[in-house]
């Protein structure tokens, strides 16, 4: 089931498809798509396919009724023929069909569709995060695991997700209660809240839960406050026998609160930032009890549904939601917030640049706000939809819920997974800073830890002794790079064989070195063949070059790219086109004003080695900025 639209991940997170190509053949399949009725959707809009009466609107109703059930096979089907039909195609369409092709690892293909909808649409978010990265893929699918995922026996055929856990007791989401109605979105009984009793590794006694949590209609996660006292959840627009509808009929979520009174969730009551126009959803309790995150589609926000917080006042009353902001939220959709006892962030998104529908990610906290959005990879991650990740910290273990199932062509169901941290052997890394000519200690240097797949995996700036200190995991080589003012970059490596306790001296020249009469010398910026993204030494060179301008702010830089002579010369010219592009952008893209900075695609013209053949070595020295 497509979370992102499904109560406990989101009637809330609904979107808008093309309507305008309704007619009188539509007319039946129309009115069971606009119920959310998708299984009787798909039948009525396949009975036109199979007619020969179906067009690019038809097509598009369908993959978007496969979309939300997850048949990513049909999905990226119609879509196809959707895209090949319409002369207008929406910028959605083509991400859901790059999604599709993604989630059936079809990631060459995947990447296509993701550049018409970056072409489409060039200043959203999600094509800007894959045009600066369109091969971050690799560096999701290669990485050491962290964590092992298996499967809860407490799982039924029907869909279970939404695990909480609090002291020896598991709340979570279900369809398996056969005595509810069942909902038209994909032919299941409508959701409830049950729990779980804890018995060594396995969970027994599943029931309800007590009180008045559960109605007739659907009731989505649940989160619960500190000292065990409140619960909030997610239901449809119901309470005291009143079911309410927005002003277009649209029944929306609500946050709910319920109190423990004799061992029973009791006394329900909806939250004050509600509204009847908009969804509210997806609840999370910060470890002190004093703020609630949750995902909403109400006006102002950034995408399809983002992440807010607001505050629990000491007399249970709220403040004002704030937006969590454009570092986490997208045009996509963001929801099933966590925060841990360190403070650390996770939520899902489709947004985000991941490996196929709803993906984990995370971001530490930084101030009063959260640092980089981080994906959290394989195996917590898969080309399905992954959600409601929750972890304990001290007992280094939680639970994701995902439909990775589908996958295997199994029912797309959704299921909940334990997940436990791989205990690894770690290193501690003591990084020195200091001036090359001096020996000086360098404070505030920014010290950049990569790995052997090019993952950013720690950053830190150095303190009034020029030292930054890091914790990583044993049994591999990191990469560390480090900028300061003034200073020409460096870079040191810890090998993979490194044990215990190490110390690593990075010596930074200072800037003016590199200046050599009217160019800027730098190592080659080299790239990947037939690829023009940054790569990560090419990335640090080119801060050289930023620190350069920075310093002389009058100075103005010319790009020149080249490529190897492989391929055919018109094609090498437009990729060589796109090198120097990116070259500039990313140089941009850390605040040099553009008309600093201007560059040229150079093809093959101007090799620096004229080979031939040519070796591979050779090859790489010509595909260069």
């Amino acid at each position: 089931m497509r979370k992102r639209y499904y109560i406990a991940a989101a009637l809330l997170f609904m979107f808008s498809g093309v309507a305008h190509a309704q007619n009188k053949s539509t007319k039946k399949a129309d009115k069971h798509y606009d119920r959310l009725e998708y299984v009787k959707a798909i039948e009525d809009y396949e009975k036109l396919v199979s007619k020969g009466d179906a067009d690019a609107y038809v097509y598009e109703r369908l993959a978007d009724s496969y979309y939300n059930l997850y048949n990513t096979k049909q999905a990226e089907r119609y879509y196809k023929m959707h895209l090949k039909a319409s002369s207008n195609a929406s910028a959605e369409a083509h991400y859901r069909y790059a999604q599709m092709l993604k989630a059936n690892k079809k990631f060459d293909e995947s990447n296509a569709a993701m550049q018409d909808f970056a072409n489409k649409a060039p200043n959203d978010e999600r094509a800007k995060a894959f045009k600066a990265n369109p091969d971050y893929l690799p560096q999701l699918l290669n990485g050491e695991p962290r964590f092992a995922v298996n499967k809860l026996q407490l799982n039924t055929t029907y869909q279970d997700f939404g695990a909480h856990a609090v002291g020896n007791k598991l709340y979570f989401v279900s369809a398996r209660n056969k005595s509810r109605r069942d909902y038209g979105w994909n032919g299941q009984p409508t959701l409830d809240v049950f729990e779980a009793t804890k018995q060594g590794d396995s969970y027994t006694n599943i029931k309800l839960v007590e009180g008045d949590v559960n109605s007739k209609y659907h009731e989505g996660t649940v989160s619960i406050t500190p000292d065990g006292k409140t619960m909030f959840f997610t239901r449809n627009d119901f309470l005291d026998g009143d079911y309410e509808k927005d002003s277009n009929g649209i029944g929306q979520l609500k946050i709910y609160q319920a109190k423990m009174i004799n061992g029973k969730w009791d006394d329900i009551q909806e939250v004050a930032f509600n509204d009847s126009e908009y969804s509210t959803g997806h609840t999370a309790v910060s470890p002190d009890g004093k703020t609630l995150y949750f995902s909403s589609d109400m006006p102002g926000g950034k995408g399809m549904s983002d992440l807010y917080k607001v505050e629990i006042k000491t007399d249970g009353s709220f403040g004002s939601p704030q937006n969590l902001g454009a570092g986490i939220n997208t045009e996509g959709r963001e929801g099933f917030p966590f925060v841990d006892n360190e403070g650390t962030l996770y939520f899902s998104s489709d947004g985000q640049l991941g490996l196929g529908g709803l993906d984990v990610f995370y971001a530490k906290a930084s101030g009063n706000g959260f640092g980089e959005v981080k994906n959290l990879g394989q195996p917590i991650n898969s080309s399905g939809d992954d959600f409601a990740y929750s972890y304990g910290v001290e007992e280094q273990t939680g639970f994701v819920s995902s439909n990775r199932g589908a996958l295997e062509g199994k029912v797309a169901n959704d299921n909940i997974y334990r997940v436990d941290q791989i205990q690894v052997k770690e290193i501690m890394v003591t990084s020195s800073v200091i001036d090359e000519e001096t020996g000086a200690e360098i404070a505030n240097a920014q010290v950049v830890v990569y790995d052997s797949q090019e993952n950013e995996v720690a950053r830190a700036m150095t303190n009034n002794n020029g030292v930054a200190n890091f914790t990583l995991m044993a049994n591999e080589p990191y990469d560390f790079q480090v900028n300061a003012e003034d200073y020409e970059s460096n870079a040191s490596m810890v090998a993979k064989d490194a044990e215990g306790e190490v110390d690593v001296v990075i010596e930074l020249s200072p800037i003016e070195k590199i200046i050599q009469e009217e160019e800027v010398v730098l190592s080659p910026i080299m790239f990947d063949f037939d690829k023009s993204n940054i790569r990560k030494q090419a990335a640090f060179e080119l801060d050289k070059l930023v620190a350069v301008m920075q310093k002389y702010p009058e100075m103005k830089i010319k790009v020149e790219a080249h490529t190897d002579k492989r391929g055919a010369a018109n094609y090498n010219q437009q990729l060589s086109e796109r090198r120097a592009q990116s070259t500039v952008q990313y140089v941009i893209s850390k605040g040099i004003d553009a008309s600093r900075i201007s560059g040229e695609g150079m093809g093959e013209s101007a090799p620096k080695v004229d080979c031939e053949p040519c070796t591979e070595q050779q090859f790489e020295l010509n595909r260069r900025s």
